[in-house]
């Protein structure tokens, strides 16, 4: 939150499910449905394929206009400098909506949370870990129903999350709530940041490859509730965090093989690759303090992300004999930790400016939702591409699925559109 406007303001909006984006696409593609030319002939045996999306939020929605008074006025600031700092980077941003699990009660409940000095890691983690559960939890019902399979046919857990600390872990309290048989085996990815949620997807990815007959559901959940705090001039960067990040969920199913008479495969996983770049640790740079996560973002990182990203991108076309500068000939999914970096990266591969259009969407209507955006931009460009196809244009059937996270780490996944194939 940050405290935000009127009801009739929020009255405008409402929560946006996975199944809205499939209802539609459904309903305008008729009887010939959007995955009806995508036969056995088309999928690759034994490739891991992405077979559903979901998400979820919590109930508070930001609008990027109302954000700047609504956070000083909760956190008791009156600093003209800072508020002034905000209300720029909140126009650079080119975030409009977000949503977020900080709220009035919660502040009401806790009001040590907006004091300088008070260790509140206990109070944080009490919010933060109830939150991502139940928005994880929201996340994979809405990715199971859009499914089509039972939750009994689940076989394997990943769980994502850089908001939340426990033993046992959220995967733990993720498959009781969903109700998964017990002997469901489970993977948690703590703390990978933007990472994670490519990460997580390239651990599914290998689970499903190395069980034949699995499936997975990969789950993300975050809340920057753990790393909120009252603005200061001592912590300036803090700022970039507000004006930036938002909270929600988000799910997946990946398996291989699927059963055509009720999975609808989506993408394609062929090749992922994880590379981190040395001497760069410090550049996105996150401490567990006891007054929550305290985040400093090296103001070169877009540079240093920019300088590296075509010699990575360049080893995943390769798998498939992709020249090199073939990039407009790919569908991108880029991970938007921010518009710096999505400019830099179109700038350095010369990709039109469509490319990045799903990505930059994402951004604008949920925030940097750290491991969770990266669904966010596909359903966008499931969406996109059934327009496309609708005034009868084509999709591109390759393309990369990326993320930047701590380390600096880069996650990419060489992938194919599953929705563009015509097969006949």
């Amino acid at each position: 939150m940050y405290i935000y406007t009127t009801d009739s303001v929020f009255s405008r909006y409402k929560k946006l499910h996975a199944s809205d984006i499939y209802h539609h696409l459904r309903r305008n593609m008729g009887e010939e449905g959007i995955w009806k030319d995508v036969t056995k002939q088309g999928i690759n045996p034994g490739k891991a394929t992405i077979l559903a999306l979901g998400k979820a939020f919590p109930p508070q929605l930001v609008m990027q206009e109302y954000l700047v008074d609504g956070y000083f006025r909760s956190t008791n600031c009156d600093n003209p400098e800072l508020k002034q700092k905000l209300t720029r980077l909140c126009k650079t941003t080119t975030v409009k909506t977000r949503y977020v699990v900080m709220s009035e009660e919660i502040l009401m409940k806790y009001p040590e949370l907006v004091s300088e000095g008070i260790p509140t890691v206990k109070q944080r983690l009490e919010i933060c870990n109830e939150a991502v559960t139940e928005m994880a939890i929201e996340a994979s019902q809405a990715c199971m129903k859009n499914w089509g399979g039972s939750l009994s046919e689940i076989t394997h857990l990943v769980y994502v999350s850089s908001s939340e600390a426990r033993l046992p872990g959220g995967d733990l309290y993720l498959a009781k709530g969903l109700g998964l048989s017990p002997d469901t085996q489970r993977i948690m990815l703590y703390f990978a940041g933007c990472s994670g949620g490519v990460a997580g997807l390239r651990v599914a990815k290998d689970i499903a490859e190395n069980n034949p007959g699995s499936r997975v559901l990969l789950a993300t959940s975050e809340t920057t509730i753990i790393g909120f705090k009252p603005p200061s001039a001592d912590r300036p960067y803090d700022l970039v965090g507000v004006a930036l990040f938002g909270d929600g969920a988000a799910a997946m199913i990946i398996g291989t093989d699927p059963i055509l008479e009720y999975e609808k495969p989506l993408f394609e996983l062929h090749t992922a690759v994880q590379e981190f770049l040395p001497h760069t640790e410090k550049k996105i740079d996150g401490r567990l303090t006891e007054e929550g996560i305290s985040f400093k973002l090296a103001r070169e990182l877009p540079q240093i992300i920019e300088d590296s990203v075509e010699g990575f991108c360049d080893k995943l076309m390769s798998v498939v004999g992709f020249k090199n500068k073939e990039y407009n000939e790919l569908f991108w999914a880029v991970h938007p930790g921010g518009p710096a970096i999505l400019n830099r990266i179109e700038k350095r591969l010369d990709l039109l400016p469509e490319k990045l259009s799903a990505s930059r969407r994402a951004l604008m209507d949920y925030g940097n939702a750290s491991s969770n955006t990266i669904v966010y931009v596909l359903e966008y460009m499931i969406e996109e591409g059934l327009k496309t196809r609708k005034d009868g244009g084509g999709d591109h059937e390759w393309g990369l699925i990326l993320a930047f996270g701590p380390g600096i780490t880069f996650e990419g996944i060489l992938a194919r559109n599953l929705c563009a194939l015509k097969v006949t």
